[in-house]
């Protein structure tokens, strides 16, 4: 298990990429599965720092695990910033053309369509999100 902990602002989200991919590309994962876990970390970590601290801003920190079977990442995002549950959130009616659909919510809608696990909770004052994506 490896992490990082950064300023939760969204110049840092390349950094945070940057540190998955490199855990992943060590871990022999496919392209294609990186490119998956490329947009879920971006959506995750850009939500983060654009609403958990608001006005204001802190720290996050992103926790990168593999386990063995079936072989997947399990990438874990804590924050002490407001409690947000994204699975609570309802998902857009994608049936609607672009122009019909409220605007948002698409980004949490297409990590949770393309991870194979995605858990919540909040606990000791911070929000813990974990995405898993089998390899």
């Amino acid at each position: 298990m490896k992490e990082l902990t950064i300023d939760a602002s969204v110049e840092n989200t390349p950094v945070v990429i940057d540190f998955v991919n490199e855990l992943l590309e060590e871990s022999g994962c496919s392209m294609k599965i990186e490119a998956q876990i490329d947009v879920a970390v971006d959506e995750l970590f850009s939500n983060i720092a654009l609403y958990a601290y608001a006005p204001s801003s802190g720290a996050a920190t992103v926790r990168v695990e593999f386990r063995g079977e079936p072989p997947a990442a399990v990438i874990t995002f804590i924050d002490r910033g407001v409690p947000f549950d994204p699975l609570k959130k309802t998902d857009p009616d994608v049936t609607l053309s672009a122009e019909e659909r409220k605007i948002g919510g698409l980004g949490i809608y297409i990590v949770k369509k393309s991870m194979d696990n995605m858990e919540y909770e909040y606990r000791d004052g911070q929000n813990i999100l974990k995405i898993t994506k089998n390899f």
